[in-house]
């Protein structure tokens, strides 16, 4: 099964049974991010909040994509762990 657009992509990460890495669901987050909304342009979060921090990272991780590349990245990349966790 492979998805061919960002909605078909993300409604196939819905049918995983198992849950990603933590790199993975990370990988996921900066592209679908990129994706949707462009360059993160937000402050860094501060203090002890690690996942938002984490999240933060991976969505800089892809500055300079446009949308559609990271949506192609995306959509890509769904296609290749797809079968590990469905």
């Amino acid at each position: 099964m492979n998805a061919n657009t960002l909605d078909e992509a993300m409604a196939l990460t819905k049918k995983f049974t198992t849950k990603p890495s933590n790199e993975e669901l990370l990988k996921l987050y900066g592209l679908y991010k990129q994706a949707t909304e462009g360059d993160n342009k937000g402050e860094t979060p501060g203090g002890f909040d690690f996942v938002a921090a984490a999240k933060h990272n991976a969505w800089l991780n892809n500055i300079g994509k446009s949308k559609e590349e990271a949506q192609q990245q995306y959509i890509s990349f769904v296609n290749s762990i797809s079968t590990k966790y469905i």
